[in-house]
């Protein structure tokens, strides 16, 4: 735990009523995923008595079941739709963080365009500067370096010849990123300049600017879920570890809490790290912190190299996992410190017997196996039957 001295209460008010940007439809970066943390937002809001408004389209949730939030809006999450429910609705505050990716990038717009400001929307929780420094890959690396926090090296570029120049002394293979990406989305590996031409291609024309790093596949991937209120006071609700690899992507990983393969030296310098991480970034809420650790140090005796792949200000989706490994309710929680509440003050409303502001302490493990229904598709059924047809023909051969 991060003991601070709880300082004078903040001299903020609750919100009357607050617009939550929901999980939205089946597309990357939102979708049922996010329902958990939405639906513990409204549960959370309604306790202190506050009126909430949800934007979501997505009718297959529970968030927007009938009689839950006081108005659910079934529209798209895009500005126009947005600006046309604060129009009308005229929410004092608004929640950006437990919508997914869609939620923060549509938080974003909506500040910039001046809609905020105009109506007198204030953002709960972490800040909207905070947000863009998570966001933008380039500010992200800055802001890290402050603290002497390593992301993967590399730099922006904003053309292909650029990028073949700045690979060309990096060395091959490479790692492209979209300066603001949503779920990764046009970002890639390329192991020739072949390669680097298409993806930064893509990523350029998604995003005006990629980033040109290096290629960490094999490293170890893992995760941390920390929980930060107004105060200072945070704690490590939860470490998870990626099964497979850096270069596997994480949604189709088995992912284990709590980690398995890390020494406890290891274990405490990530925790000391992301902890140091969510001070400097002043989150406020929760926050998931993604690392590449070298799985062996290139020296004997020398400490390993960590990289920070990025930070989630948001519930992730990794924060539902986490929520049900360790009995700690993240989305409850996050959204009665972003009402201003600091973390021992909030009772945990899973156990009932603690509070929130403890470290849990696993003696079980927990795994989070994706299953892929292949059958439904006509030339995977093709391929598996294939496949056990020849695992028969093995076994009858004896």
């Amino acid at each position: 735990m991060n003991y601070a001295v709880h300082r004078e209460r903040k001299k903020w008010a609750l919100p009357h009523k607050v617009l939550i940007i929901g999980s939205g439809g089946l597309k990357i970066g939102q979708a049922g995923e996010f329902d958990y943390s939405g639906s513990q937002a409204i549960k959370a809001l309604k306790e202190e008595k506050i009126k909430t408004i949800l934007l979501n389209p997505n009718i297959a949730t529970i968030q927007t079941d009938a009689g839950f939030a006081d108005r659910v809006y079934f529209l798209p999450l895009t500005p126009h739709f947005a600006r046309e429910v604060i129009a009308k609705e005229k929410p004092d505050a608004i929640m950006l963080n437990v919508g997914g990716q869609t939620a923060l990038n549509l938080g974003l717009t909506l500040h910039r365009d001046g809609t905020l400001k105009k109506y007198g929307v204030r953002v709960l929780g972490t800040s909207i500067t905070t947000i863009d420094d998570t966001e933008d890959r380039a500010r992200f690396a800055t802001r890290l370096a402050e603290i002497d926090v390593q992301t993967p090296k590399g730099n922006t570029v904003h053309t292909v010849k650029e990028g073949l120049q700045l690979a060309k002394k990096m060395g091959y293979p490479i790692m492209v990123r979209v300066g603001f990406a949503l779920g990764g989305l046009g970002s890639g590996a390329a192991h020739s300049p072949k390669e680097l031409k298409e993806v930064l291609a893509q990523a350029l024309a998604d995003g005006g600017e990629a980033l040109v790093e290096e290629y960490l596949g094999g490293w170890k991937e893992l995760e941390y879920e920390i929980m930060r209120d107004a105060y200072g006071n945070a704690v490590t609700v939860c470490n998870m570890e990626n099964m497979d690899p850096m270069g596997i992507h994480t949604g189709e990983s088995i992912v284990v809490a709590p980690s398995q393969t890390l020494s406890n030296e290891e274990y405490h310098l990530l925790r000391s790290m992301a902890l140091k991480v969510a001070h400097h970034l002043n989150i406020i809420g929760e926050c998931n912190i993604q690392f590449a650790l070298e799985p062996t140090p290139a020296r004997r005796g020398t400490a390993p190299r960590i990289r920070v792949i990025e930070v989630n200000a948001r519930l992730s989706r990794s924060s539902a996992l986490a929520s049900k490994a360790t009995g700690y309710p993240l989305a409850f929680v996050a959204t009665k410190v972003i009402l201003g509440k600091a973390l021992h003050e909030i009772p945990n409303a899973t156990t009932r017997a603690t509070g929130s502001f403890f470290e849990p302490a696993l003696d079980y493990i927990a795994v989070k196996i994706p299953r892929w229904d292949l059958s439904k598709f006509r030339a995977a059924r093709h391929t598996i039957g294939s496949e056990m047809k020849s695992v028969g023909e093995v076994m009858a051969l004896g």
